[in-house]
């Protein structure tokens, strides 16, 4: 009986098309010099380069180990890609290109709850002087005064997404759950959270119906914690900083109160615990702030202040290996 085909000798992806190269062209050229016949025609005569199926897993499990494998230290971990967390990272990696940034989003689709306005409806108001970061990012807006709206929610998280995961520092793994903070004693005797604990988000949903799956670690100096108000893997960071002491009690988001919840949002958003930055409505659940309801601005405000505070403790830290150690 023959053996089975996963144990024959395997050709590497140079050897695939090695003689399948150099036939009929028409204009495809590949960064190994070869030329393949395709043609772009709509009329019934569309051809596609050719591929065979174990091209198409390699070249996507080998760009994602090896980022999952070069980001196992980074600089800096966001927790959370929502708008806090996208515009804490398009500042942060617009104003040091030199940090490695790992966004961290437990659903498949980033964006959190930026897709939409309120109540499934589509329009996004951002209240002045938050505009401006509409401007800087190229979403455009009608003016109503004292604040803008954007025609869908969509036009800005899938602008902010793009820029974002533009940046070269810049690496985005969704449908991962953090389910723990690393936490280590540091150079001065306190506690510092120092890294994040991961999953697949499907295996972290799924701990109570099988048996021992365990995550994977991140390590970095600075984590910013952008999770959202309490839900389904809302505010985790708030409530995992009460249950391992280094919090007293959460604060509970409070009732809704647009004028007092957005400047106490973006005003409190700050290092909450050594090495530990929160921005956006998080901070509701950790302080007891009031909830802002259907407006972003303070939540784009907030991730740029929290960038701003992880830039300032990388310029007065010093940091080697991943680690603060003075």
């Amino acid at each position: 009986m023959a053996p089975p085909a996963a144990t024959l000798p395997q050709r590497t992806d140079e050897t695939i098309f090695a003689s399948k190269v150099n036939i009929k062209m028409n204009g495809a050229h590949a960064n190994n010099g070869a030329t393949y016949d395709v043609l772009e025609d709509y009329e019934g005569n569309y051809r596609f380069a050719p591929i065979e199926e174990a091209q198409v897993s390699r070249a996507m499990i080998k760009r994602y180990f090896n980022t999952m494998y070069e980001r196992a230290v980074s600089d800096v971990v966001i927790i959370g890609a929502g708008s806090a967390g996208l515009s804490c990272a398009y500042h942060l990696a617009k104003s040091r290109p030199d940090l490695k940034i790992t966004i961290i989003e437990a659903n498949v689709a980033p964006g959190g709850g930026a897709w939409l306005g309120g109540q499934l409806m589509t329009p996004m108001i951002v209240r002045k002087p938050a505009d401006r970061f509409l401007t800087e990012i190229g979403v455009p807006f009608e003016d109503e005064g004292a604040f803008v709206v954007v025609k869908h929610a969509a036009l800005f998280t899938s602008t902010i997404l793009s820029r974002v995961l533009t940046f070269p520092n810049v690496v985005l793994v969704n449908a991962t759950a953090v389910e723990d903070l690393i936490v280590r004693t540091d150079y001065a005797g306190q506690q510092r959270v120092a890294g994040v604990v991961t999953n697949w988000t499907l295996v972290a949903l799924n701990h109570d119906t099988q048996s021992c799956m365990d995550p994977n670690v991140v390590t970095a100096p600075v984590v910013i914690s952008a999770t959202g108000h309490d839900g389904p893997m809302g505010a985790f960071s708030a409530k995992r900083l009460v249950s391992m002491g280094l919090l007293k009690e959460l604060g509970n988001m409070r009732g809704l109160d647009m004028n007092r919840a957005e400047p106490a949002i973006v005003n409190g958003t700050r290092q909450v615990a050594p090495g530990l930055i929160m921005t956006g409505m998080e901070l509701s659940e950790h302080d007891g702030s009031n909830r802002m309801g259907p407006t972003f601005g303070a939540m784009m405000a907030s991730g740029i202040k929290a960038a701003r505070e992880a830039i300032r403790i990388f310029e007065t830290a010093q940091i080697a290996d991943g680690k603060v150690v003075g």
